[in-house]
């Protein structure tokens, strides 16, 4: 017996790419995802290209991740694709010790966060 086929959570489309943990605060990722919101996906990966933040790299390496799955497993035209949605979420908190004086420690968290990439294709008419 065969499984039944799943059904997808875009519409017809759309595409996505999630990668789940990087190595930043989802504030300073936020801050990334919102430069790109809503642009033409060869605007998103020049404003990723030429921007001083670190983790604009891999931002950019789930950007090609989702155009990447729109032309192979969807077979959307990637010239008509628009960063649709780009949200971040919080992961994992590595805790970690710093010593301190008189024999006490503070605690250092070393945040994770992920961040989901959604392109859509434009039609003619838009």
């Amino acid at each position: 017996m065969s499984q039944t086929k799943k059904v997808r959570r875009q519409s017809g489309v759309e595409a996505m790419a999630k990668v789940k943990t990087l190595r930043t605060s989802a504030r300073k990722l936020n801050l990334v995802a919102q430069s790109i919101r809503g642009l033409k996906v060869q605007r998103a990966l020049n404003e990723l290209e030429f921007s001083h933040k670190r983790i604009a790299s891999d931002v950019r390496k789930a950007l090609y991740s989702a155009i990447s799955n729109a032309e192979n497993n969807h077979n959307l035209d990637i010239d008509s694709l628009v960063v649709a949605e780009a949200y971040v979420g919080k992961n994992l908190v590595m805790k970690r010790f710093s010593a301190r004086a008189r024999g006490r420690a503070s605690r250092i968290e070393k945040p994770f966060s992920e961040i989901t990439i959604v392109v859509r294709e434009l039609g003619e008419a838009a």
